[in-house]
């Protein structure tokens, strides 16, 4: 197959690790490093890094479950072409080798422009997503009880603001609850932002 990339690299995302795989030719052989990197801020950070310094021109990774979503946020910072790749067209290319992790072979179809990119919404448009879920999770859950969203928030407030912690009825517990909330997510909104309406929505469901 014929290279349209000389330098990228595969990423096979997990829930607490990332495998990366930098792909570089060196005349007519590819020459291949594979590393694992923690999904914590640091690490990703870490993986920006090496990517960076790698020069690597591309990067791919997989659609698995939510995983990729804090990889994407923090390497989209990159100076490289990052493309989302549907794992089931992957996995169906043909010629794959028994012996390449998965890294391997993304960084090997990425190298030969076989990776189609899925769309990815700007990250505005992702937490407007996420609030609308929220929302409608809320409202569906409006009459029933739910303990475990109380307990939630509790602990959100024990680490967020000290001295919220004291409060004795159910009644102050879910008004401490909402102010907390409220105060804590419109810290960086302001009055005319779509994602306003959305926070007070939530916000008054606490009630």
């Amino acid at each position: 197959m014929d290279v349209m990339h000389e330098r990228v690299a595969g990423l096979d995302v997990h829930k607490e690790t990332v495998v990366a795989c930098v792909r570089i030719m060196a005349g007519r052989k590819a020459h291949r490093e594979c590393r694992t990197f923690d999904t914590t801020t640091f690490g990703l950070e870490a993986l920006l890094t090496w990517l960076t310094e790698s020069a690597c021109t591309h990067v791919a990774m997989e659609a698995t479950g939510v995983y990729w979503k804090p990889v994407w946020n923090i390497l989209s910072d990159g100076t490289f072409e990052l493309t989302l790749a549907n794992a089931a067209h992957i996995k169906n290319v043909p010629g794959r080798k028994t012996d390449m992790n998965d890294a391997m072979w993304i960084a090997d179809l990425l190298s030969c422009g076989l990776i189609k990119a899925s769309f990815v919404p700007e990250q505005e448009i992702q937490q407007l997503r996420s609030l609308l879920r929220a929302r409608k999770q809320l409202y569906a859950r409006a009459d029933q009880p739910r303990p475990a969203d109380s307990e939630a928030i509790r602990r959100l407030i024990e680490r967020g603001l000290a001295g919220e912690t004291d409060v004795k009825t159910a009644e102050q517990r879910r008004k401490s609850e909402r102010e907390s909330v409220t105060a804590l997510t419109r810290n960086n909104i302001t009055a005319g932002d779509p994602q306003r309406q959305l926070v007070d929505v939530a916000c008054a469901s606490l009630l």
